[in-house]
């Protein structure tokens, strides 16, 4: 299988071109210094040239408050590039995967969302981030896959961009204090298994369409914490803070589980949060020895 990742040096991005790599794929890695993902020329001849199989677009514009200023650019990229890539992945007979976020909900709900749950956005980046998931639809064979507070990157790897959950286990290891929501619950998703996710979907020939893939449960930021803590064995510094109290420009979903249970009806089996840190943590660990 050729693969084609967009935004390859990313996040999320470099574990999926990894991840497809070491299953044997041909893995064609554009970087945004190799392609403009809003020069839509650019875009259709990449993909006219490359002849993928499956187009993984790994893109986005992530600065939630921002957003709020840069409206456009954040439309731009989280949207309209979206429809170009889809349809080029359409016109070369490519499943096309594209990521989306919590976000799209408005927070106000007292169980797991799932996807048949009306999206209500409250942000700039969030409807952004919407209407990329219509724009999407593009392509006939595609995959729509909601991700929440993706962690893992290692210090140093490739698209280290420290996340919410790397900065909180980077200060439990140094012994600070460590700033923590406790009425913000969310579903966290491993970036490794995000990545083993996509590539299942497209390989088991599941139903296009739109799945939220997050690891199982839900936790707020106060209890993901104690967990990480508890597994590296340090008493964990924590300051505990309301959502009210922090001064965010753009507003967030307060409860944003998710729920991964068409994911598992497809096929899909994600591992419980506690077990993906754990595994993040032992990835650290490694890494610190070497």
């Amino acid at each position: 299988m050729r693969v084609l990742v967009i935004e390859a040096a990313g996040h999320l991005g470099s574990a999926v071109a990894a991840h497809f790599a070491a299953a044997g794929a041909e893995v064609v890695a554009a970087t945004r210094e190799v392609v403009d993902v809003c020069d839509h020329r650019a875009v259709d001849s990449l993909v006219a040239r490359a002849h993928p199989q499956a187009v993984v677009n790994c893109s986005a514009y992530t600065d939630v408050d921002r957003a709020e200023d840069e409206p456009v650019e954040a439309l731009n990229v989280n949207a309209f590039a979206v429809r170009v890539l889809a349809s080029a992945a359409a016109a070369s007979g490519a499943v096309f995967v594209h990521y989306s976020t919590d976000f799209v909900f408005d927070g106000n709900a007292s169980q797991p969302y799932v996807e048949e749950d009306q999206p209500n956005p409250r942000s700039a980046y969030a409807c952004s981030k919407l209407v990329g998931e219509w724009m999407a639809r593009e392509a006939p064979r595609h995959y729509v896959l909601r991700v929440e507070s993706v962690f893992g990157g290692l210090p140093g790897a490739p698209g280290a961009r420290r996340t919410s959950v790397d900065r909180i286990v980077d200060g439990l290891a140094e012994g600070r204090d460590v700033p923590v929501f406790v009425d913000r619950t969310v579903s966290p998703s491993y970036h490794l298994d995000v990545a083993a996710a996509t590539q299942t979907l497209i390989e088991a020939g599941a139903p296009a369409g739109l799945y939220h893939c997050v690891n199982s449960g839900s936790c707020t930021w106060e209890e993901l914490a104690r967990e990480a803590a508890a597994q590296m064995g340090v008493t964990p510094r924590l300051v505990p803070m309301r959502m009210a109290d922090a001064a965010l420009r753009a507003c967030r979903p307060q409860y944003c589980a998710l729920s991964n249970a068409k994911l598992l009806r497809s096929g899909v089996a994600m591992p419980a949060w506690q077990d993906a840190v754990g595994r993040y943590l032992h990835a650290r660990r490694r890494a610190w020895r070497s």
